[in-house]
This record gives C-alpha cells, sequence and structure tokens, in this order.
C-alpha cells in the first residue's frame, strides 16, 4: 500500500507566478552580459570579463528556473516521465559548474600573468559599462526579491544577482583606481578576486548537483533520523528499505516499508507517518508501503 504527499505543484505555481518577472530579469541580465563582454574584450578589463563570467552564472540561473516551469508542465503531459523533467535542471546546474569553473580558472591564470605586466586598460567605456552593469543588477534584484520567499529556484537567482552586486562594485572600483592612481594592476587584482569569489560556489553547486544525480541522501538530512522518527509513529513496529533522495532542488523524496503491530489502524499510520516526515523534515513526497506484523525477509527485502 502507497501513500504520498506532493507539494511539486505548489513549487511549480509559486515560480509561475513571477514567470513575467523572471523573463525580465532573463533579457536585462543576458544582455548586459553580452555587452560587458564584448565590452571586456575591447578595453583589455580582465576584471570586466570576469564579471561578465560571473553575471552568466545569473543568466543561466534564472534560465534554468524558466526551464524548470516549462519541465514542469511537459513532464506532467507525458505518463512515461513519471518524474517529470526536473532532473534537466540539475543537469543544467552541473553544467554551468563546469563551465563556470573553466572560466575563473582561465581568469585567474591570466591575472597571475597580467601582474608582471599589467596592460594598458581603456577605463572610461569600463567604468560605463561597470555602472550600466551595477543598474542592471539593481534592477534584477528587485524583480527577483519577492519571488525569492516562494520558491527555491527564485531564491538561487536572487543570491546569483546579489553576489554580482558585489562583482560589479569591484569593477568599478578598479577603473576608478586606474583613473585616479595610473595602478594598472588593479584590474588584474580585482579579477583575482572576483574569481575566487566564484570558484568556491562553482564547486559547491557542482558537488550538489554530483549528489542529486547520484541519488545520495541530502546533506542536511540524516536518514538515522528519518528511520527512528517513522520508527516512534504509534502503530510501527519496525522500519526497513528506508531510502531518501532529491529529486531536484528543494524536492525531497522518500519510500520505506513499515511493518505495523497487530492492532494498529493503516489509515491513521499512513497519516501520522507523513504527517512525521513533513514536520520534522520537510520531505512532502512519500510512498509509504504498509505491512502486516511479519518478519522483514517476508516481503522480499531488496538490499540496495
Amino acid at each position: 500500500m502507497g501513500a504520498g504527499h506532493d507539494h511539486h505543484g505548489a513549487v511549480a505555481n509559486a515560480a509561475q507566478r513571477h514567470r513575467g518577472r523572471l523573463w525580465a530579469a532573463f533579457i536585462l541580465l543576458a544582455v548586459f552580459m553580452l555587452v560587458e563582454g564584448v565590452t571586456a574584450l575591447a578595453t583589455g578589463s580582465l576584471a570586466l570579463l570576469s564579471d561578465a563570467g560571473h553575471m552568466f552564472t545569473d543568466v543561466l540561473g534564472i534560465g534554468m528556473a524558466l526551464a524548470a516551469i516549462a519541465a514542469t508542465r511537459r513532464g506532467e503531459r507525458d505518463p512515461q516521465r513519471t518524474f517529470g523533467l526536473y532532473r534537466l535542471e540539475v543537469l543544467a546546474a552541473l553544467g554551468n559548474a563546469l563551465l563556470l569553473s573553466g572560466v575563473a580558472v582561465y581568469v585567474l591564470i591570466e591575472a597571475v600573468r597580467r601582474f608582471g605586466d599589467p596592460p594598458e586598460v581603456r577605463t572610461g567605456p569600463m567604468l560605463a559599462v561597470a555602472v550600466l552593469g551595477l543598474l542592471a543588477n539593481v534592477v534584477a534584484f528587485a524583480l527577483l526579491r519577492e519571488g525569492a520567499q516562494e520558491s527555491i529556484n527564485l531564491r538561487g537567482a536572487y543570491l546569483e544577482v546579489l553576489g554580482d552586486l558585489l562583482g560589479s562594485l569591484g569593477v568599478i572600483g578598479a577603473a576608478l583606481l586606474i583613473t585616479v592612481s595610473g595602478w594598472w594592476w588593479a584590474d588584474p587584482a580585482v579579477a583575482v578576486a572576483i574569481g575566487l569569489f566564484i570558484l568556491p560556489r562553482t564547486w559547491r553547486l557542482g558537488r550538489a548537483a554530483v549528489r542529486i544525480l547520484v541519488q545520495a541522501a541530502p546533506e542536511h538530512l540524516q536518514v538515522t533520523a528519518v528511520h527512528d522518527r517513522l520508527t516512534a509513529v504509534p502503530g510501527v513496529a519496525e522500519v526497513h528499505d528506508l531510502h531518501v533522495w532529491t529529486l531536484t532542488s528543494g524536492m525531497e523524496v522518500a519510500s520505506a516499508h513499515l511493518i505495523m503491530c497487530p492492532d494498529a489502524e493503516v489509515g491513521a499510520v499512513l497519516a501520522a507517518a507523513r504527517s512525521a516526515l513533513h514536520e520534522d523534515f520537510h520531505i512532502d513526497h512519500a510512498t509509504l508501503q504498509i505491512e502486516p506484523g511479519v518478519a522483514p525477509g517476508a516481503c522480499g527485502r531488496v538490499e540496495w
């Protein structure tokens, strides 16, 4: 006998309500990402190129949120995709992590080379584009702020934009410092700072994506604690074949076999078990198989 409580629709609806704002932020940041990239190549500013790379993470993060909305609806229409297309977001996150790691490493290597022989940087266009980029991030920040309270996808994009604000301020500072003092090393120094800021976050993103793809239990959740909590549900004698994994960001899933006490009532046990998973672990999608009071081996235990 199975039981589940699905909140995927609620997550999709939260993002759906803010789809217009997502598209506005996506287009705005995509345009300025291209402007920053082209200007960085034209002016020779490594700091501006690094900031354009960071803005790319913003664009990709928002694009992933938009893709998740479309994938949710498309996956629900295909009976063969029983888990929808939520994993596309995870694959995109892994690709994002790999690409941004390469960009950050390139920026760091190039910055080290420039410290020895810093090239001249055209600070006028660099400063103008950095200021415009800062304004674009402020607008995107305002567009995403409300939705970040409701959806983890939007929250991730919101935090990326917040981080990019710091990068834009760094580029502006470098441009002003070069203009006032002529210290050309300020450009590679800011590029190094942005690169070092991006790398740890990129690696965490990649590691989180890999954990989801190999169906490891969420880091914030102890499987033994879930086991003990389900065992403590009134009417449950034993719990086995417990599995907990993440379908996509913010969507934890569990399955378990519950051996009931002889006098327990099935409906009450299922309701109490679902409530325990929701309230204690925020697991809102669970498949629970109820078994009579028999030895675990009697139901064909699977050792994985």
